[in-house]
């Protein structure tokens, strides 16, 4: 029975483009980060009025060509995959998608092409690439701590919100509509900046009153900062699972990340 060249084919393919331990797919990625670093240097460039005035049309060129490199990148990862829509919605494949929208876009609408910084993002396969697995655990974990405080952080900003409407509509008051506390709005903008200690100067209290109102809101400011870090903290602890993970890419999705005991992926259920 003859084997199956396409399914072959895509296996080959697979292994280049989503697995790292073999030296062909190592070499390809290495190469893919020198494109991006590349790339992101000539948009960086390209914004220098100096150097877009002497290497303009070059740098057009390398970024159409870095463009078109990474187009093709993009349609190899989802031919390769049984399930191409599933990468397409990940975290990386969104990535990988930014990262060719804006040389596009720039036919369309001018200056966007400044957007293409966005492929800095890309960078973040460093950590697979190299097998830094405990920075890609550090991240995960990072990851579900936020999103295990998502509600209680939005509660607490809902909070702040409404404290510096009341501390700014008070300082509008106390002001008396002077001192560039002209509106409540701007006296509510006066309280964000206050509360998170920024503190731009450009509008500041000079009445007696004021200026003991302004000292609380500082004094709550610094206090406001920490609970955010507090709650993010605890759900860190709560969520923190020393499991070694398997540095595999699954060939139907593409995700990573799975256990090291693993069969099968945690994601789409395909055996590994």
């Amino acid at each position: 029975m003859k084997p199956e060249k396409p399914a072959s084919w895509r296996m080959r393919l697979h292994e280049i483009i989503y697995e790292s331990a073999t030296p062909a797919g190592k070499l390809f990625d290495i190469g893919l980060l020198c494109l991006i670093i590349s790339s992101i240097t000539v948009v960086m460039l390209d914004s220098s009025k100096v150097w877009h005035e002497a290497y303009g049309p070059l740098f057009l060129k390398l970024e159409w060509g870095f463009t078109i490199i990474f187009t093709i990148e993009y349609i190899l990862r989802l031919i390769c995959i049984k399930k191409p829509w599933r990468y397409v919605f990940s975290f990386l494949g969104l990535i990988d998608l930014l990262a060719i929208i804006p040389g596009y876009l720039s036919l369309f609408f001018a200056g966007s092409q400044s957007l293409m910084v966005l492929r800095a993002l890309r960078l973040l396969r460093i950590f697979r690439i190299f097998k830094l697995t405990h920075f890609l655990s550090e991240m995960q974990f990072l990851g579900v701590a936020i999103k295990g405080s998502l509600r209680k952080i939005s509660i607490f900003m809902l909070i702040v919100l409404t404290l510096v409407v009341i501390m700014g509509s008070v300082m509008y008051l106390v002001e008396n509509g002077k001192n560039g506390f002209t509106s409540i709005p701007d006296s509510i903008y006066w309280a964000i900046v206050t509360i998170t200690t920024v503190g731009y100067g450009d509008i500041s209290p000079v009445t007696s009153l004021g200026k003991f109102v302004a000292s609380i809101i500082m004094l709550m400011g610094y206090a406001i900062i920490a609970v955010p870090t507090g709650i993010i903290t605890t759900e860190m602890a709560l969520t923190m699972r020393k499991k070694e993970q398997l540095h595999q890419a699954c060939t139907s999705c593409g995700r990573e990340g799975h256990d090291s005991n693993a069969s099968f992926c945690k994601f789409c259920g395909e055996k590994l």
